[in-house]
């Protein structure tokens, strides 16, 4: 578990926004809080009104309290700390704790009862894993692979076809995980069977094997690659339009502090919090 703990005061607007949004939210009660947040279809804009019904009357900015638990995929970490950071500066008596991890792994901890508030997962395959144990999830974000090596790129890797060298160490992520579902699509879309060296757990995990060298390449979001900086040479390559994974987030049906959660999924869906997803690197509905 990782606990953000320092509020950031860059992003004074967002502060702002939860100040109005939540007022509104505590005016309309649990009818259409988060309508339109997604504009993908019908069902999409009655997610936020799904999922508020047990927000209480007085969350507005400054009056959420608790320690709320966001369980959210390993490539959230960088933009769900911030937002959690953002969230609490509005509200000095609220401590969003976060676990990050393969989304898979989050799925069946939810499944196995444990005590979280917010779901957010890398595709929507693993957020169909936890059934109605999650209300009315929405897609906020979207993401895709690229290549990454170690910054002077020993290997020479140019593109996706390096991943067939058996002279080269590669990984990938797991094929149970969201990136490795994603890179499995894309190599059937090359026509390409990798020569895998490791299968990461997760994508942070996969990232860490390029940067520290102990592979020539590996296959990473988009948003991880961006994160790693000059730490990490960066490949883009066409096949990777063939897998682009949904980003999807709800509060559980049984979220111990469910107007903490409605807040913070709301802030995820603001325009705000699109732009934060965006300077990450992620794409947005």
């Amino acid at each position: 578990m990782s606990r953000a703990t320092s509020p950031r005061a860059s992003r004074a607007g967002l502060a702002a926004v939860l100040a109005v949004g939540a007022l509104a939210l505590a005016a309309c009660g649990s009818g259409d809080a988060g309508s339109g947040a997604t504009g993908n279809s019908d069902a999409a804009t009655d997610a936020g009104s799904g999922a508020t019904g047990g927000a209480t009357d007085d969350a507005t900015a400054g009056d959420l309290s608790g320690d709320p638990t966001v369980f959210a995929a390993a490539s959230l970490n960088g933009v769900f700390t911030e937002l959690g950071d953002t969230l609490m500066a509005a509200n000095p008596d609220l401590t969003v704790t976060f676990s990050f991890a393969a989304s898979s792994a989050l799925a069946e901890q939810v499944n196995s009862g444990a005590p979280a508030d917010v779901l957010a997962t890398a595709s929507a395959a693993t957020m169909e894993q936890v059934g109605d144990l999650v209300v009315d999830p929405v897609t906020f974000a979207t993401n895709t692979l690229v290549i990454v090596t170690p910054a002077d790129n020993p290997g020479g890797v140019t593109g996706l076809a390096d991943f067939t060298n058996p002279d080269l160490r590669i990984a990938v992520c797991a094929e149970e995980v969201p990136c490795g579902a994603a890179a499995a699509k894309v190599f059937t879309a090359a026509g390409l069977t990798p020569s895998v060296d490791t299968y990461a757990e997760n994508v942070t995990a996969a990232l860490t094997l390029a940067s520290t060298g102990e592979v020539d390449a590996a296959l990473v979001y988009a948003t991880d690659a961006l994160s790693a900086g000059d730490a990490v040479t960066t490949i883009e390559f066409p096949e990777a339009a063939e897998a682009v994974n949904a980003n999807l987030v709800g509060v559980l049906a049984d979220a111990p502090n469910r107007a903490a959660a409605q807040a913070f999924v709301d802030l995820v869906l603001s325009p705000e919090g699109a732009d934060v997803l965006r300077s990450a690197g992620f794409g947005t509905p």
